[in-house]
């Protein structure tokens, strides 16, 4: 391992870089880093220092979506919420849908980004 150094004033300071993350952080790796910014300070620290923290949240936002996605889809089977429904009634379809997405958020809030 070669560290390069660089002349500042009269000192050699070490060019240290973070490794780039390619992937999205998105919506829920944000929400995910100001809960662990504010209440697991360490574990954000460690993350950070470690260069792992912008893997770690884009990992967590590919799951929150896949769980989005899984559970979104059981809801909708379990509650009858079928494109039957959309063409017979679009406002119905558009409130069972909706409110179907606001507990999959609390759900994922709760199981995933809070903890």
């Amino acid at each position: 391992m070669k560290i390069e150094y660089v002349k500042v004033g009269d000192y050699y300071l070490p060019n240290l870089t973070l490794p780039e993350e390619k992937r999205e952080i998105g919506r829920w790796g944000m929400l995910r880093k100001v809960y662990m910014k504010e209440y697991k300070a360490g574990r954000y620290n460690y993350l950070l220092l470690t260069g792992k923290l912008d893997s770690y949240l884009a990992d967590l936002n590919e799951q929150a979506w896949e769980l989005a996605d899984r559970l979104e889809a059981q809801m909708k089977d379990a509650e009858g919420v079928t494109e039957e429904l959309k063409a017979e009634n679009p406002m119905e379809w558009v409130r069972h849908c909706n409110n179907i997405r606001n507990r999959v958020d609390e759900i994922i809030l709760n199981e995933l980004i809070y903890v």
